[in-house]
């Protein structure tokens, strides 16, 4: 039986879906999927034998972000095979995040495991994360543990490069601490959760909005791993959008920026000016088309920048005022439910 599930900006701000209240699963591990029929059965082996070592009641959800392969019946498969496992189907491709969004409105557990299917982050590294949620570091208990990559193996030296200056640059522009390093791997409390849940943005950067939420964070140190099977899901404009969305989401520096440099070039404009009118009260020769028409290609440049700039938010914005669901969901299928 299909089952279509909605969600929807409620009138206080907060969102409201039509799934029950959580009960007391204790671990819940997230995966959105696109395109990992290679991956998935791997992936399930894996998660399964860290869930079996550490007992307990669990479920593992798995996203189905409009695959084009058979990831979907390999979940369903996963899903009739052990009770534990949760397939959602969404209506269509809506992008890792929201399709990570739909899984977390989903689950049910009281702690949460954010992973990727790729097995690029070792679900082993889960009961370390427990214990350090637990306090295992001295500390008090934590809200989240997020994995903080030591190296990355099987990536490129440029996106290695992109990667780490992307998160250098969003703490310059943004006060809120986002850890550099540290991808959407992490394991967060139900409380945690729940407040992100309660976040409307469409354009959404989870791991800088979970960073937002505050609490105690803590990293875990680990070595990121080269996918066990299959391609990279983030090509190169998809990396670009993903920065627009986490710039724009977190700051409105460059906002600011287009102020700034308005009155920059408003300065030099004036500054030719002030030139013209002095070459002419000296009658001096003044200069030709080339300085004239660099200062006019330097100024109408500008312009344009800024406008799209300003355009980027304004889009934003009208996406989010058209108050869309954030997703839909067209099955689910297997686990306690």
């Amino acid at each position: 039986m299909e089952s279509v599930e909605y969600l929807f900006p409620a009138t206080d701000g907060l969102f409201v879906t039509t799934m029950s209240d959580p009960s007391r699963t204790a671990i819940s591990v997230v995966a959105p999927c696109f395109n990992e029929q290679e991956v998935l059965p791997e992936f399930l082996r894996r998660v399964g034998a860290v869930l079996d070592e550490m007992g307990g009641v669990s479920e593992v959800v798995l996203v189905d972000d409009g695959s084009r392969d058979r990831t979907w019946e390999v979940m369903t498969a996963a899903a009739a095979a052990d009770p534990r496992v949760v397939a959602v189907r969404l209506m269509r491709n809506h992008g890792h995040q929201l399709a990570l969004t739909a899984g977390l409105s989903v689950c049910r557990g009281e702690r949460i495991l954010i992973i990727d299917a790729d097995l690029q982050d070792p679900p082993e590294l889960l009961p370390d994360m427990m214990a350090l949620m637990d306090g295992a570091d001295g500390q008090g208990s934590a809200d989240v543990v997020y994995g903080q990559r030591r190296q990355r193996d099987g990536e490129s030296l440029f996106k290695r490069a992109t990667a780490a200056g992307f998160y250098r640059l969003i703490n310059k522009l943004t006060d809120v601490d986002i850890p550099a390093d540290a991808g959407d791997f992490r394991l967060v409390s139900r409380r945690v959760l729940d407040l992100l849940l309660a976040m409307p943005e469409r354009h959404r950067f989870i791991r800088g909005m979970v960073a937002w939420i505050g609490g105690r964070q803590v990293p875990l140190l680990y070595d990121r791993h080269a996918r066990a099977a299959g391609e990279s899901k983030y090509p190169l404009s998809k990396m670009i959008r993903f920065a627009a969305d986490a710039i724009t989401a977190f700051s409105v520096v460059p906002l600011m920026a287009s102020m700034t440099i308005g009155w920059i070039m408003a300065a030099v404009g004036f500054g030719f000016f002030i030139y013209s009118i002095v070459g002419w009260l000296m009658h001096a020769t003044l200069p030709g088309w080339a300085s004239i028409m660099a200062a006019m290609g330097l100024l109408g440049g500008m312009q344009f920048l800024m406008l799209g700039i300003i355009g980027a938010y304004l889009g934003r914005l009208y996406d989010q005022n058209k108050g869309r669901p954030l997703f839909m969901i067209r099955d689910i299928v297997g686990g306690r439910r």
